[in-house]
């Protein structure tokens, strides 16, 4: 089972869930994105620093990973 996380807003707002990603604490704005693909794009695109992204799309990630789709050699995205 993963383990619980917590989303704390500067307003705030706290939301308890579970992680999904590595353990440890992220500090950033909030933003989302609602493409369909991409999103090994989106992680690794430096617009995306310092930024916790959500992606909406129901089946990210069911189709894995290759060299060919980064935007650099590490994922930017703060969570």
């Amino acid at each position: 089972m993963n383990p619980p996380a917590i989303l704390l807003l500067s307003d705030g707002s706290k939301f308890v869930g579970r992680s999904i990603g590595a353990d440890g604490l992220s500090v950033g704005e909030v933003v989302f994105n609602t493409a369909m693909t991409g999103y090994q794009e989106i992680l690794t695109d430096p617009s995306y620093a310092k930024q916790l992204v959500t992606l909406t799309c129901p089946h990210i990630g069911n189709v894995g990973v290759n060299p060919e789709d980064e935007e650099s050699s590490v994922v930017r995205a703060a969570g």
